[in-house]
């Protein structure tokens, strides 16, 4: 979690370059880390309306991003 955390940071720093980099390192994270736990979740037998009400979406958006992965 250490370059999560540093990208958290850096985030926050005065130079919007250096922010606006981070936040989308943060974002890319985000993807890849909400990917892994769908996949999960319907390995473990979720309903997509399951998921999507843990991730404060509707059941169709989350369908709709990983339904054919």
């Amino acid at each position: 979690m250490t370059d999560a955390t540093e990208l958290a940071a850096r985030a926050g720093d005065r130079d919007p370059r250096i922010g606006l980099r981070a936040v989308s390192a943060l974002r890319r994270l985000l993807e890849q880390l909400e990917a892994v736990q769908v996949r999960s979740a319907r390995n473990q037998g979720w309903s997509w309306q399951e998921i999507a009400a843990e991730l404060g979406v509707s059941r169709q958006a989350v369908h709709k991003k990983y339904g054919r992965q």
